[in-house]
């Protein structure tokens, strides 16, 4: 992912994974500080994981039950699970306009020690789709790799094609 190093935005460093909340959240902890917070991955959307008030926006939106609904959602989480691992040191990087989303959780792009980016991956893989309620700098990107992803059939998008 090309995040403009030089453009508006905080980047913050020394930070470890301590929770992976669900598909699209987690906690990190500052090393040094030992402050912790909670950090929601802008610019996607995974399926949810329990009862929200979402995840009944979706059913109506979807006709769609819940557990078919959780389903993907726990396969999502399950798979950041296995990325963004408990005790891995990570880097994020905030845009300066939309730093805090409702909730108070801040909204950041997460990179890992090999450089690679949590947001991108989890769209990349299918994991996540491209979600613009808050803005983002990287949403006509995000459509481009979801749409790669769907064609693929990665990750959600798994297609059984022939027996």
């Amino acid at each position: 992912m090309q995040v403009d190093a030089k453009g508006p935005g905080i980047s913050r460093n020394h930070l470890k994974i301590i929770k992976v909340v669900d598909g699209d959240g987690l906690w990190v902890e500052d090393i040094f500080t030992k402050t912790q917070e909670e950090i929601r991955l802008p610019c996607i959307d995974a399926p949810e994981i329990k009862r929200c008030r979402k995840l009944i926006q979706d059913e109506r939106e979807t006709h769609l039950p819940e557990q078919l609904l959780i389903e993907p959602g726990l396969q999502s989480w399950q798979y950041l699970r296995g990325l963004a691992q408990i005790g891995v040191s990570v880097s994020i990087r905030t845009e300066s306009n939309y730093s805090t989303d409702p909730y108070g959780r801040t909204l950041a792009y997460v990179f890992l020690p090999d450089g690679s980016c949590l947001n991108e991956k989890m769209i990349e893989d299918g994991f996540a789709k491209p979600y613009n309620k808050y803005y983002c700098n990287s949403i006509a990107e995000y459509q481009r790799l979801n749409f790669l992803a769907k064609i693929a059939g990665k990750g959600l998008y798994f297609r059984v094609t022939d027996f």
